[in-house]
């Protein structure tokens, strides 16, 4: 993908806690491509987060506290690009719910969730980006996470710019559209359940016979990467921007050097 020496708009950047507490390496590879796409990138430093949490567990007072803050720090932009579906879901699909009563707030949330978009469905639809000079040898499965498959709909997107990664080679998993356990606090709630959702994508994902696993959702990737290393599995875990931008591997695959 070549970078345009004319920007085509300005994106703010939604990094997500995930990303910015444990895995800066996704927001830069992000920026990175957003940029080469040809837009100016800015990551506003009164984003928090999504708020998610809260609205997952019925404290809505709270989530709309947060709703309110996030939509306050991301006026103004062309666009609002989000490395996961899951937060991009909740600013799409539920802060227009979660306001709707709300006079002053209402129309805000949905002018920001149409403004709002996750990052690969943004560089194939909005952007189209043609992908090229990236290469990955090895074998990949991809796993497709709840919010970003259900409410962003994202599916063909990240599977379309990983077609043009050179030496890549897709091998789709048996039910890749399965929970993977997580669920945000789901997992917390629910062990039990969750380790045997995870353990079954495990050995969905080994059945491929991939050395890698990719996502869009850092929640699922630490879920499924610590997995896989519990059950003592070869296969590393990335979030898909790394691998599109070309900087997989520089850092340690997610999870690795953790307990």
């Amino acid at each position: 993908m070549t970078e345009t020496t004319q920007s085509r708009g300005t994106v703010a950047l939604f990094a997500t806690c995930l990303v910015d507490l444990f895995r800066p390496s996704v927001g830069f590879a992000s920026a990175q491509l957003l940029e080469q796409a040809g837009y100016t990138v800015d990551v506003p430093e009164a984003q928090t987060c999504c708020g998610q949490p809260a609205y997952n567990n019925g404290d809505n007072q709270h989530a709309a506290v947060i709703a309110r803050q996030v939509i306050e720090a991301f006026r103004g932009y062309d666009y609002v690009v989000v490395p996961s579906g899951s937060c991009g879901g909740t600013i799409t699909s539920h802060y227009p719910d979660l306001l709707r009563d709300d006079p002053q707030w209402a129309e805000a949330a949905r002018e920001l969730a149409g403004r709002t978009w996750e990052l690969t469905r943004f560089l194939v639809e909005v952007a189209k980006v043609e992908l090229s000079g990236v290469r990955r040898e090895g074998v990949t499965t991809y796993h497709d996470s709840c919010s970003g498959l259900r409410e962003m709909g994202i599916r063909d997107q990240p599977r379309a710019l990983l077609g043009a990664v050179e030496g890549l080679e897709l091998r789709e998993m048996a039910d890749t559209d399965v929970c993977c356990g997580f669920g945000g606090t789901f997992c917390v709630k629910y062990p039990e359940i969750s380790e045997r959702l995870v353990s079954n994508k495990v050995d969905d994902i080994t059945a491929t016979g991939a050395d890698t696993v990719l996502a869009g959702d850092l929640g699922c990737l630490f879920n499924i990467a610590g997995r896989l290393q519990r059950l003592d599995k070869p296969v590393r875990a990335y979030h898909v921007a790394e691998v599109l931008a070309g900087t997989a591997g520089r850092d340690a695959a997610i999870g690795e050097g953790e307990n």
